[in-house]
């Protein structure tokens, strides 16, 4: 059976569809021929470029790529479980530089899915599958020691999900890794970080190493943003981190030890009964057109 034919510049466009989770944009980069935004109610979600899939537009998905290229030697492949799948960025990326790989797309937005498969298809063979399911019931309930890497980059609109920061949840993540397996969620939050602190308090509680990614400004707390949180049972590649996030174009810091225990200060981790979203970004932190 002939695979999907990619949507092309004869298409109308932007794409326009309504998803489970509100109205979808699919838009070209006039910059590259065939690389496309995807939009949800004008919150950016996903940036991929079709012919250079190991292209990330977006600095977030950069500071976590930078963390799967440092889980092992270059080129080996990996098993990963990634909640929330978008145009499927990060599971391309993997493709490109890690095939062999095998990988699961948990994504609750049936809707989405099918846009994606319709414009954005994948080719045959990558080693990707992709559920619509609930990416805490799919995290419980998948085999124990299971994944290398669990990538989160899951929000209902621009915000986390509430069932997605409890300790009970983290602790589900770490039964679903391998011995030093590294777990990666998107954040986002600002000033004064109530939520992030809560975040890493409650990472604190089931794993025994954190790192904190994200740029200075976020940090300083002068501008609502992504902050990349990176979790293991074994020590983390802190060091590469860095050099690799204070090079790119939007440089980064990783925070640890100390001086992330001094972050976090006195917040306490977060149980299930008490969990919350994360907070509303202000009015067009995130938004697009």
């Amino acid at each position: 059976m002939n695979e999907p034919i990619p949507v092309t510049r004869n298409e109308p466009i932007p794409v326009t569809r309504a998803v489970d989770g509100g109205t979808a944009k699919l838009m070209p980069d006039l910059d590259r021929s065939r690389a496309w935004l995807l939009t949800v109610d004008g919150a950016p979600q996903s940036y991929v470029d079709l012919d250079d899939p190991a292209h990330l537009e977006f600095e977030y998905a950069r500071r976590i790529a930078h963390v799967l290229d440092l889980t092992a030697d270059p080129g080996v492949p990996l098993d990963v479980l990634h909640l929330g799948g978008g145009a499927l960025t990060l599971p391309r990326y993997l493709v490109a530089t890690r095939p062999g790989s095998h990988q699961m797309v948990i994504e609750a937005d049936q809707g989405l899915l099918e846009l994606v498969a319709e414009y954005l298809p994948l080719p045959s063979g990558t080693g990707v599958t992709v559920r619509p399911e609930d990416a805490r019931r799919a995290l419980e309930a998948v085999p124990e020691g299971s994944a290398d890497v669990i990538v989160a980059d899951v929000f209902g609109g621009s915000r986390v999900p509430a069932q997605l920061t409890s300790v009970e949840y983290v602790r589900a993540a770490a039964r679903a890794l391998r011995p030093g397996g590294r777990y990666i969620a998107n954040l986002a939050d600002g000033a004064p970080f109530a939520f992030l602190r809560s975040q890493l308090a409650t990472y604190r509680k089931v794993f025994a190493h954190l790192a904190l990614i994200a740029e200075p400004s976020v940090l300083r707390g002068r501008r609502f943003g992504n902050a990349v949180l990176v979790a293991s049972q074994s020590e983390l590649p802190v060091a590469a981190l860095a050099r690799r996030t204070a090079a790119d174009a939007f440089p980064a810091r990783v925070e640890h030890g100390e001086a992330l225990e001094r972050f976090t200060g006195r917040a306490t981790p977060v149980r299930d009964e008490e969990a919350t979203p994360s907070p509303e970004p202000p009015s067009g932190a995130f938004s697009v057109g």
